[in-house]
């Protein structure tokens, strides 16, 4: 597996990340990790390899564009010393475009969204071992559907930038789409942006074996 023994894995991101983690530091007993794809991934990491001691922090903060997340960067990542950081951003930044029109000051457009990341992955590839970059996704199978279409292009963004950096990509709108060729968008989330618990399972699931977890 990609990830060596006793590293620590931070994960940060929007409240697809969050999904109820414990406040300040996602990581402890109970529900600390939250209720998404985070547990997931600590949980099957510890089931399947629990000599390996990956020690999983969840950092996600609901409402977060990538400008939230460079506010808190240097608290929420840098100070915590991860050896591994997983980052997905972009779907607050895509959707307040969508649901909050007449409050531009909300959205994050493109170029903003691609320098923000950028720096963010300038400043910490130094202080860690490497990075993991999850693309942003919407649950629709629609292609030509306008925040769909949209998604994409900050999709392409992220792959872009984890080719620069040498970052490892998990395409999650890619697993995803696999998905909808059987799923109705709403059988995996009520608004096409917050999974249910299956959702939550593609998305460790594609986490996983871009880390070859050994299932």
């Amino acid at each position: 597996m990609k990830i060596l023994p006793n590293c620590k894995l931070v994960m940060i991101g929007d409240s697809i990340t969050d999904c109820g983690r414990a406040q300040p530091v996602g990581e402890g007993l109970f529900d600390a990790l939250g209720k998404g794809y985070v547990s997931l991934v600590d949980s099957l990491l510890g089931a399947g390899c629990p000599d390996l001691g990956i020690r999983v922090v969840n950092m996600g903060n609901s409402g977060d564009t990538v400008v939230n997340l460079k506010d808190r960067w240097q608290r929420d990542v840098l100070d915590l010393q991860p050896d591994w950081l997983s980052i997905m951003v972009g779907a607050n930044d895509v959707w307040r475009q969508f649901d909050s029109p007449t409050r531009p000051e909300q959205a994050v457009q493109l170029e903003e969204y691609e320098a923000a990341l950028h720096g963010l992955i300038a400043r910490t590839q130094p202080a860690v071992k490497n990075l993991i970059l999850l693309t942003p996704f919407y649950i629709e199978s629609n292609r030509a559907d306008l925040m769909r279409a949209r998604m994409d292009e900050y999709g392409a963004v992220v792959k872009r930038l984890a080719s620069h950096h040498g970052a490892l990509l998990v395409d999650i709108q890619a697993a995803f789409d696999t998905a909808l060729q059987t799923y109705y968008p709403a059988t995996l989330s009520w608004d096409r942006v917050h999974p249910n618990q299956t959702g939550h399972m593609i998305i460790a699931r594609a986490f996983l074996k871009a880390i070859d977890f050994a299932w």
